[in-house]
């Protein structure tokens, strides 16, 4: 029961690999994962599960917006996560953060502000 959430939530259905640059916003459903460049807001559509994970080496030059957000790489532009945000230590965000759950790794940086949200996943 409680594994079915987590494995659809983390199911990968593109993936944009380190060589590829994208210019525009990108919309996705499901699960992205981002080694290259975006440059343009990237967009979860509609309000099913969906999940955003960035490597390292990955960067978006926009806002953000999805239900879990999984950050390695860095992000010039406000971050929503409607449940769960994620910061590994190589995260770097220029922009507010918008979250429902927040999980912060020891060496992330975040130059804005983190503004909790309600969720109507959470209840007290």
């Amino acid at each position: 029961m409680f594994g079915t959430r987590k494995d659809q939530a983390s199911r990968i259905d593109t993936l944009i690999g380190r060589a590829t640059r994208v210019e525009g916003d990108l919309t996705f459903t499901g699960g992205l994962h981002l080694d290259g460049r975006v440059t343009g807001s990237v967009t979860a559509e509609g309000e099913a599960s969906s999940m955003l994970s960035v490597s390292e080496s990955g960067v978006i030059e926009g806002s953000v917006v999805a239900t879990q957000v999984v950050l390695n790489g860095a992000v010039k532009g406000d971050i929503t996560a409607r449940e769960r945000v994620v910061f590994g230590a190589q995260a770097k965000v220029e922009g507010n953060v918008r979250y429902g759950v927040i999980e912060i790794a020891d060496g992330a940086t975040i130059q804005g502000r983190l503004i909790c949200v309600a969720s109507a996943a959470r209840k007290p």
